[in-house]
């Protein structure tokens, strides 16, 4: 692999890593802050399926880096 083709998918592996961490910290701020609130389960059950979708994202876009390295040591 030369570093043209690597430099995209170091990228696209910094993005997913932070996507992962940071919807983590926010869902977890999110759900201690409607706790102190008072929200009800289906408003925290919306931020829960927001967190569930921005996880799948970055499973998403892991994969695809996963399969684009692999292809590219072919």
């Amino acid at each position: 692999m030369t570093r043209n083709t690597q430099q995209p998918l170091a990228k696209q592996g910094r993005f997913a890593s932070f996507l992962i961490a940071g919807t983590g910290i926010v869902w977890l701020l999110v759900l201690a802050l409607g706790e102190e609130l008072g929200w009800s389960q289906r408003t925290l059950a919306f931020f829960d399926l927001a967190a569930m979708a921005s996880f799948a994202m970055a499973l998403w876009l892991l994969f695809g880096v996963w399969r684009a390295r692999r292809n590219n040591k072919e």
